[in-house]
Parts: structure tokens; C-alpha cells; sequence
């Protein structure tokens, strides 16, 4: 199922700044246009993907013409000079975008000593899941 939200997207000196103001201020950027899309698309799956995993409520999605681009970046920093602003609609089918980025695993070859495999295979040791839980815990720290 396909999930549209309206986008702000700022130009910047050395990119864009994009802010989907129903999602909480959800931002990203990119160096490009084309790149801060992307990047838009990835961030707005994230989001709903995260949501949906927590059970938690989505907000109903703005009009395109709700969105005033110049008023959101005045709330953002009031004493900004006027930019060049747009609003887009943004689409991703989530549950898609999450089985190629976000649940797809990857295969990879690693080697430990054989008395440490052999151990571990006598105790029924899934070495998959084990490496998981030893990343995420690494990458809490």
C-alpha cells in the first residue's frame, strides 16, 4: 500500500533541507534535488515502518495545498530570510521499501578458532542470531 505525505523542501547553499511537517518535523537532506528525494523517500519509510512496528497512530496526511512552505521555515528559524521553498507529495509502499532496506539481510563470512565453533555447535549455538544480538548490543554502547 502506498503511503503519500506533503514535503517541505528548502534550498540551501549546499543542498536541500526537506521537513515533512505532519510527521513530527521528520527532516533529511541531500546534496541534490534528486538525492534529497531519495532521501525523503527513505526517511518517510523509515518513519511509518517504525510507527507501524510500535503500533503506533499515523497522522492523516496535509493537503499539498495546506502547506505553506514560507510559513513553516519562518516557524523553524523566524529570522531566516525568505528561500526558495516548495511543497511535494512524497510516496513510498512501505512495506516494500522495508523488505529491501530495512529486513533484507546480508550474508557474510567471518572466521573464528575451531575450538570456539566447535564449543559453540556442541551448546546448538545459532551463530546468526548470536552475531545480531552481539552488534546491537555493541551499537547501544
Amino acid at each position: 500500500m502506498l503511503s503519500v505525505y506533503p514535503a517541505c523542501f528548502f534550498k540551501e547553499g549546499n543542498g536541500y533541507s526537506v521537513i515533512f511537517p505532519d510527521l513530527n518535523w521528520l527532516a533529511t537532506q541531500g546534496d541534490t534535488l534528486q538525492e534529497a528525494m531519495e532521501m525523503a523517500i527513505d526517511c518517510l519509510a523509515g518513519y511509518i515502518h517504525t510507527c507501524k512496528r510500535d503500533n503506533e497512530t499515523l497522522p492523516k496526511p496535509s493537503g499539498l495545498s495546506d502547506i505553506d512552505p514560507q510559513a513553516i521555515a519562518k516557524e523553524l528559524d523566524p529570522d531566516s530570510p525568505p528561500c526558495e521553498a516548495f511543497v511535494n507529495m512524497v510516496s513510498v509502499d512501505v512495506e516494500a521499501y522495508a523488505k529491501e532496506h530495512f529486513e533484507k539481510s546480508v550474508k557474510k563470512t567471518l572466521s573464528i578458532p575451531a575450538w570456539l565453533n566447535k564449543a559453540a555447535l556442541e551448546q546448538g549455538i545459532n551463530f546468526s542470531q548470536t552475531l545480531q544480538e552481539a552488534l546491537l548490543a555493541k551499537l547501544r554502547t
